[in-house]
């Protein structure tokens, strides 16, 4: 039996690879079987670091692959695409590429992504509040734009050590 594969790093801000972080991801085009275990190993960092979405620049791969569980509902997206939008909501972000840090980020409250999945088939997902909200933020990733450079109201953006207690019990998942 071969060895699994190493857990992925998440990369983050400060890290000497963070440079990935802020290039436009290239698209995947074929759904192949390193994709598939790209998909495998994303959710598998995700899941060691708490978070609930990430995307493949976030563990170093300029790929547009992102990875969501929220709510008991998996979703692995390949060359993910924001097809429509609708309302807006603000609301606190944190992310996996930017411990500790928090802020509030205008989102539209509804979103149709098309997509494929892990088997190579088109997806298309419609998604609201919280759901739309994360595809939008791993999306973003894949366009190499981090949450604090949507943040309108900059007096929001904390480091959680430095926030109230009633907001740092409040934390949001990260992505």
């Amino acid at each position: 039996m071969a060895d699994a594969p190493p857990t992925l790093e998440i990369i983050t801000v400060d890290s000497p690879r963070a440079a990935v972080l802020r290039r436009r991801a290239q698209p995947v085009r074929a759904v192949t079987r390193e994709i598939q275990q790209l998909i495998d190993q994303m959710f598998d960092a995700m899941h060691e670091a708490h978070g609930i979405g990430l995307a493949a620049p976030q563990v170093g791969i300029g790929r547009r692959v992102i990875v969501i569980e929220f709510q008991k509902s998996r979703h692995a997206l390949v060359d993910p695409e924001i097809l429509r939008q609708e309302g807006e909501e603000i609301a606190p972000e944190a992310c996996l590429s930017i411990p500790g840090w928090v802020g509030d980020v205008p989102r539209a409250l509804k979103v149709v992504v098309r997509a494929r999945n892990r088997r190579g088939r088109y997806v298309t997902i419609n998604a609201d509040s919280m759901l739309a909200r994360i595809l939008q933020h791993e999306i973003d990733h894949l366009d190499g734009i981090l949450f604090p450079e949507r943040i309108r109201d900059r007096a929001t953006y904390h480091h959680v050590d430095d926030a109230p207690s009633e907001v740092a019990a409040q934390e949001p998942p990260q992505s």
